[in-house]
């Protein structure tokens, strides 16, 4: 029997990706475990490995087309030694658009629980099936059983914004009365809405048109809805280097010999997991009604990629030397660049450090990445006139800011932990302690 092979949900929050390149083609023969296609999804470019053998008999989706939906066939295997015409045949009939049913045969009949989903085909490659839709007609009428339809005029609830759980995604009398307005999918309209303006006017001047990928659109929505929904605190502290510098020399001619070569990066992220553990009420998560307290220094750390900034992930920093810290930053690091990193190494993460000093960048103050609370800005060290001891004197100083959610973390806590750093750093063997 044909295996369809259906666009994977290769992150927890990925609805559609982009099939951005077939690695067969039809007639090859795939084995578990080889790699099928490449697919963009909302964060980097990951591979999609096949879980079946077979032969390919028909893809149903083109290489680069954008917007897939989880779920939707991409492609057909067929099993070894099963006829590949008729393989083929079934693949090209099953890919046929379904006729909808008339409304009218819907509305007559009585309202009714959900009844059970019907059988899923046999194990693929795939993730599981989007959750079931508003059902509407080829009139575009909602497709609801009358009292349905009642209840929700009772209410004033808007039909084409509830999902049914009936026969062929019907709305039925539960669904009305158990709908919750989903004011987040109201806001990310909102934020689109801003950032997708449409077309641009050129005034006459000479340009080039680039169409967004989808890493840069979530970035772009993200910062959109960040901006707008959390209310931002900004403290900044100057930290002088010398003695974190001298540390870092000492140790790297240590570490030499293990082929390691920590970078001031590597102890900053150190530093502000060790903060963290010194001023806890900042490793923090605002949900509306409660605030989530972490137990775990999850440092995510600014990335630039060729298809937009990401975040990949210091699991536990708090607890790992500068020398794992540094080892694990490469690595991921260099997924980063190469679009390989998985959703755990990039999706998470108890705060966030931005790191724009090797640029010259001075100072500035980063965007809060939500649903966490806080995110570190550091700029370029440099030599600036200080008063040391009552004396002047001049010392290798950097500019960090951090940017608070002010609705879970108070001022006072945020100065806390911006002490904490400047001390760490400033005092560097607490970090190797």
């Amino acid at each position: 029997m044909p295996i369809p092979i259906k666009m994977p949900a290769l992150s927890p929050t990925m609805e559609e990706g982009t099939l951005a390149k077939w690695l067969v083609k039809v007639g090859d023969q795939v084995s578990a475990g080889d790699i099928m296609a490449e697919i963009e999804t909302d964060k980097a470019t990951m591979e999609f490995e096949a879980v079946d053998e077979g032969t390919i008999v028909d893809i149903a989706v083109n290489e680069g087309t954008e917007g897939v939906k989880v779920g939707t066939v991409i492609a057909t295997l067929a099993e070894d030694g099963e006829d590949l015409d008729e393989a083929k045949a079934a693949a090209t009939k099953g890919s046929e658009p379904a006729q909808p049913e008339p409304a009218a045969k819907a509305e007559s009949e009585p309202a009714a629980t959900p009844s059970p989903a019907p059988a899923s085909p046999p194990a693929t490659s795939t993730a599981p099936a989007p959750a079931a839709s508003t059902a509407t007609t080829s009139d575009d009428r909602i497709v609801a059983s009358p009292l349905a339809k009642r209840i929700a005029a009772q209410k004033g609830i808007d039909l084409s914004r509830v999902s049914g759980t009936g026969p062929n995604g019907r709305i039925v009398k539960a669904d009305v009365e158990n709908f919750q307005p989903d004011t987040s999918k109201a806001a990310t309209a909102t934020a689109q809405a801003a950032v997708e303006p449409g077309d641009i006017p050129d005034f006459g001047i000479p340009h080039t048109d680039e169409k967004l990928n989808n890493v840069r659109k979530v970035i772009a929505r993200r910062l959109t809805e960040a901006k707008q929904q959390i209310p931002h605190i900004y403290l900044t502290v100057d930290v002088r280097l010398d003695a974190l510098l001298k540390l870092r020399g000492q140790l790297n001619a240590a570490l030499e010999a293990d082929g390691v070569k920590l970078s001031v990066n590597d102890l900053l992220i150190k530093a502000l997991a060790k903060a963290l553990q010194r001023e806890p009420q900042c490793n923090v998560s605002f949900g509306g009604t409660m605030l989530r307290q972490y137990e775990r220094q999850d440092v995510s750390v600014a990335v630039a990629a060729p298809s937009g900034l990401i975040t990949p992930i210091i699991v536990d920093a708090g607890s790992k030397s500068v020398s794992q810290i540094s080892i694990e930053m490469k690595e991921l690091a260099e997924k980063a660049r190469d679009g390989k990193l998985q959703p755990h190494e990039y999706q998470g993460g108890t705060a966030s450090l931005s790191n724009l000093g090797m640029f010259g960048t001075k100072q500035f103050d980063a965007v809060i990445n939500p649903p966490q609370a806080m995110i570190l800005a550091v700029g370029a060290g440099e030599k600036r006139p200080q008063v040391v001891d009552d004396a002047l004197q001049v010392a290798t100083v950097m500019s960090a800011t951090g940017s608070f959610d002010h609705r879970a973390i108070d001022g006072v806590d945020g100065a806390k932990l911006m002490s904490a750093f400047k001390d760490l750093v400033e005092n560097p063997l607490g970090l190797i302690a």
